[in-house]
């Protein structure tokens, strides 16, 4: 087996004296697909900002391979109306990009041609994958995504980790992402990590599933089921059941 891209090792956070992770460990193997799942609160986004350094640790470590390049999409980026932006320029912060990295970055994410619009006049589902297009422009070899389809309804969701597996595909980069859909989850998950502040059950998506502290977790809201985001060859889009609840930032 190849070495892992990058280790969470008895990962511990704390903020304002609350432990908030407990005791997280991790490792993400070449090319591989993690969804990570949970409850509003559970420390999800702090866990993937503890991944690339954005918060100090309490205890444990994180290793990465040596090198790692590392692409970020953040759960949302508030831009100033007032500002105007093109989306060329937008990725061209903090320095200058290539054109060539540019046009195949938005090909990529599958918005090629929207390099001369301004940013605020992007509709959600542009807007995230102009995200998703800065996050790659370095070939990453880890994309993380911190609930990347907020905002999103259910068929642009659905096309958009339709995108990202194809990222992986294309790059071979390994994905973490956290999902705000608290039982949605890409069908091309390798794993499924469900945390709480500590990791409840972890593995293949069927696997989580069944797994009783899943279903303790989720199984009122939820009816105990996980559903899948799956790709027909005839790229409709379809989630297994439906919910009416949302869910907040961590």
């Amino acid at each position: 087996m190849k070495s892992p891209v990058i280790t969470a090792q008895d990962l511990s956070v704390r903020v304002d004296g609350r432990e908030i992770l407990h005791k997280v460990s991790m490792a993400v193997q070449p090319a591989e697909i993690v969804t990570i799942v949970g409850p509003n609160g559970s420390g999800k986004s702090t866990f993937l900002r503890a991944l690339i350094g954005a918060v100090p640790l309490a205890s444990g470590r994180v290793e990465r391979a040596p090198g790692l390049r590392i692409g970020y999409v953040p759960q949302k980026l508030a831009l100033d109306s007032a500002l105007p932006i093109t989306v060329r320029r937008f990725l061209s912060l903090p320095r200058r990009i290539s054109d060539d990295r540019v046009t195949d970055a938005m090909s990529r994410a599958g918005v090629p041609g929207l390099e001369s619009r301004q940013m605020t006049d992007l509709s959600g589902g542009q807007f995230q994958r102009v995200l998703l297009a800065r996050a790659i422009l370095e070939r990453p070899q880890l994309l993380l995504l911190d609930e990347a389809t907020q905002g999103l309804d259910q068929p642009g969701a659905a096309a958009f980790y339709q995108r990202i597996e194809e990222v992986r595909r294309d790059l071979g980069c390994a994905v973490v992402m956290v999902s705000h859909d608290l039982h949605v989850v890409m069908a091309a998950s390798d794993r499924v990590l469900c945390l709480n502040g500590h990791i409840c059950c972890e593995g293949a998506p069927e696997v989580v599933a069944d797994a009783p502290e899943y279903r303790a977790l989720f199984g009122t809201g939820t009816k105990g089921t996980l559903a899948l985001y799956r790709h027909q060859h005839s790229h409709r889009h379809d989630a297994d059941c439906e919910h009416d609840h949302s869910h907040g930032a961590d």
